[in-house]
């Protein structure tokens, strides 16, 4: 407990803060998504709730993976399908797996679900979601995000406390944050679809992270796992396309509004 207070710990309690919040972007996303399953009324209670408990359960997480983390690199079965298909996977592979999967599907689903409706108000008349079942998938997701976050903290300490206040802190902070996400994807709805790319981007990253973990290969090609430098160059990369086509779609559209108003002086003159 005194370490935690010494300059060392209090540094590697802000910077474990610091990775948490980052590492929890993409969770928000998530979180912003699945919320609005839910009636309107029941969407920020969902949010804390879910955060909430999901803290708990990290912590729980946190202790659990200080205690058995060899058993999660342990390998549980191998799969060869001569050239085709070859890997050996681990509890800490799958559950990869199955998380990168399942955001990707999510994502997938709700592109093509934007895509299809033909007016905009039809996007949120589907049937609304429990706010139990929308509860148990963010804090579902949540714990398959906290693998990685658990992960790096174990990199810069193995000090219970200090991991567990940055668990604390950077949950309340995620909390704080939920709502403003929602609400800004709420109002500018232009950028739900850079959202739901963004969050495909995070599924594509932790599949490959998790047949890296697993030493797939396919056809021969070991499968490497995404950087996070090479994510968040392609996170800037979306948001930055995002902003410059908007902005020039703005151009577009003053520019035709200028050719209407033109050729309707145009008619007016030639009639008078």
């Amino acid at each position: 407990m005194g370490e935690m207070f010494s300059l060392h710990g209090l540094f590697t309690l802000a910077m474990l803060i610091l990775l948490q919040a980052v590492l929890g972007f993409d969770n928000l996303l998530y979180i912003s998504i699945e919320s609005k399953r839910v009636t309107e009324e029941k969407q920020a209670y969902v949010r804390k709730m879910g955060i909430g408990l999901a803290i708990a359960l990290r912590i729980i997480l946190l202790v659990v993976v200080m205690g058995t983390i060899q058993k999660f690199q342990d390998p549980l079965f191998e799969v060869h399908l001569g050239k085709a298909f070859d890997g050996v996977f681990n509890l800490h592979a799958l559950i990869t797996l199955a998380g990168g999967g399942f955001i990707l599907y999510t994502a997938v689903k709700e592109i093509h679900h934007m895509l299809s409706i033909e007016h905009l108000e039809e996007h949120h008349d589907t049937k609304p979601k429990s706010v139990n079942a929308a509860i148990f998938w963010i804090v579902l997701m949540n714990l398959v995000f906290s693998f990685d976050s658990i992960l790096s903290a174990m990199a810069l300490t193995h000090n219970m406390y200090i991991m567990s206040t940055a668990i604390i802190a950077s949950g309340l902070l995620m909390i704080y944050l939920a709502d403003h996400v929602a609400e800004f994807l709420k109002k500018n709805r232009m950028y739900e679809v850079l959202g739901l790319f963004i969050l495909f981007i995070v599924g594509v990253m932790l599949v490959s992270e998790g047949g890296h973990l697993a030493h797939v290969s396919l056809f021969g090609q070991e499968v490497h796992a995404m950087t996070k430098s090479t994510f968040y160059f392609v996170l800037i990369v979306l948001i930055v396309v995002d902003i410059v086509q908007g902005r020039y779609q703005k151009k577009l559209a003053m520019q035709r509004q200028r050719e209407m108003e033109r050729a309707k002086e145009a008619t007016g003159e030639a009639h008078a």
